[in-house]
Order: C-alpha cells, then structure tokens, then sequence
C-alpha cells in the first residue's frame, strides 16, 4: 500500500502548483484554492482506478476534477472582488473610512506559491504571461463560475474546446458560446487577457524603486510624478477607493499626516507582479508591518497600486511583523 501511496504522489506532485493557480483563478482565495488542490488530489486517489491513460493525460484529468470541484465550492460562496468592482471612487481623499470587513475580497497570490526559480514550468509560465495579475482575476470574479471555467480552460490553458465539453459535460457549441461572453464581459471591464506582464523588466522595476524611495522620503511630490493620470489606488478592507493622480497623492499626504513620514519597505512578488511590504514606525521606535502593496506599472508611469491592509492577506509572504529600529 505504501508504494500505491508513494507512486501516486510522485505522478501528482508536478502538477500542484499549476492546480493552486488554476484553483485560485476560479476563486480568488489563496486559502480556499490549496483547500481544493488537497481535494483535487484526494479525489484523484478514490478514483484513481478509473482513470484512462487512453483517452486523456494525467494532467487533464486532474484539472477536470479541480474544477468540478471549484464549480461545486462556488455553489455556496461569493464572489471576491477587489473595492474598484463594488462602486464609484471616491472624490475627497479626506472623506471617512468605510471599512468592508464582511466582503470576501481578493486575495494576493505570492509568487513563491506557484513559480520556480527555472521559470520552465506551467505554472512559472503563467506568472510571466500576467494570467495570474490581480486586474485579471478580479477580473474573473464578475463572471458566472461556468464561464470563468470555460474561458480559464480555454484561453489561460489553451486545451481544446472539445475536452473542455468534456470535463464540464457540457458541448462544445455550448462551451464556444460561453467563451464568447466571458471575452465580451472582460473587454466591457477594460481588461486586457493578452496583456503580458514581465516581472524582471528593470524599467518597470525601476519605477517602482523610485516610488518606494519617494515613500520611504515622505516626498509627495516626487511620488506624484510617477503615477500616470488616471493611477487608481485600492485599500481592502476598505471599500474606498480613489481615481487620478491628484486623488491618490491627495490620500497619501493624508497617510502621511495620520501614521508619521517615517516608512520602511522591504521587495517581494504577488501576482507577477512588483510589490512591496510597507512598515510604518511605531510610539516604540520599531517598525511595524502594516500593509502589502502590489503594483501595475508601465511606461507611462504607475497605475495602479493594490493596498491590502487586512494581516491575512500578507500573512503567507513569512516576513518579520516587526523591524528593529
């Protein structure tokens, strides 16, 4: 039994980062999606006997089982958005706080859950081809779960729509149709799917080193000119959100003026993307984590900045809570 057990592991260990990825598309929870690769794979062991080398490959077989199981996780749970999805931005940065502590948000993704250091994997490549970006996904999370099935399937994994018909027991007729509109619902929320997203590339990197300079700098101003007209700046839990240069910079010399101008940030990845763990100093002289900020940055300038401020959200990227002074 202990060499069924040790052959089965061994044939489905290559694929557990690709199935997190996949698991976390369809539901936008870190958590909920290594919940559901332990599913996947306990019900590839019950069923491993039926399983039919002949008619698919090991690799499409589990991914027909996790996302059975997602479609059949999302029967009872909600969508998780990001603050952007649920209203208007707001047009005052000093307007009060308007926490959404009962949404279940989007979650961040590291890097190191899902890449290889190679890159040469399914699930490094997704990372590099920006698949995994939080507009993206939080993106996918305004979709039906059978389309962000479908478009997931087809135009994130490029699997046949023939063996997509098959896994869902659906048609392909049906499954082409649900394509169409999962494509026309993410063109309509202004979301690129070919945008490729390259985490190395030193101009993009180089942003990001100078806005974190500025921050750590308190200087608004030099912040300011690196952020494109129309930066948009998201802050879960909180439902308020700001649109435009002059309303981001506007909130920040509010964050300035509420928390002290004395920050320190320290590099890490989410999403294929740049993003930084912010500290602020405390009454006792160390710093004190307190937010995970995940940046979109292009030519232009930066233009989106993420802040998740809740602890669960930047638990899993194992950094100090704290920093010595």
């Amino acid at each position: 039994m202990t060499s069924i057990v040790q052959d089965f592991e061994q044939q489905t260990s290559p694929y557990r980062r690709e199935l997190l990825a996949h698991c976390y598309q369809m539901l936008g929870s870190v958590h909920d999606a290594e919940d559901l690769v332990q599913e996947t794979l306990l019900r590839a062991w019950r069923a491993r006997g039926q399983f039919d080398d002949r008619r698919a490959s090991l690799r499409t077989w589990l991914y027909r089982i996790a996302t059975n199981a997602c479609l059949t996780a999302l029967q009872a749970r909600s969508r998780r958005p990001l603050p952007a999805g649920l209203g208007s931005p707001g047009d005052d940065p000093m307007q009060p706080f308007n926490p959404g502590h009962d949404v279940p948000w989007l979650e961040p993704l590291p890097d190191a859950l899902v890449g290889r250091a190679g890159r040469d994997d399914p699930a490094s490549i997704l990372l590099a081809r920006g698949t995994l970006r939080l507009a993206l996904v939080a993106a996918m999370q305004l979709l039906p779960p059978r389309q962000r099935a479908v478009l997931i399937l087809r135009d994130v994994l490029d699997l046949p729509a023939a063996d997509v018909a098959d896994m869902l027991g659906s048609t392909t007729a049906a499954v082409n149709s649900a394509l169409q509109r999962a494509r026309a619902r993410l063109s309509e929320a202004g979301v690129d799917q070919d945008q490729v997203d390259e985490p190395a590339d030193p101009a993009r990197q180089l942003l990001v080193d100078r806005y974190v300079a500025a921050f750590q700098h308190a200087d608004v101003a030099a912040l300011k000119r690196l952020l494109t007209d129309d930066a948009v700046l998201e802050m879960p839990p909180m439902l308020n959100w700001f649109a435009g240069r002059e309303a981001y910079a506007g909130f920040i010399d509010r964050v300035f003026a509420m928390r002290g101008p004395d920050w320190r940030m320290l590099p890490v990845a989410a999403n294929g993307q740049p993003a930084v763990i912010a500290y602020v100093r405390g009454d006792d002289g160390d710093y004190h984590i307190h937010s995970l900020q995940v940046f979109t940055a292009g030519a232009g300038g930066i233009s989106h900045n993420v802040v998740f401020a809740d602890p669960a959200a930047f638990a899993r990227f194992t950094l100090a809570s704290r920093l010595p002074a």
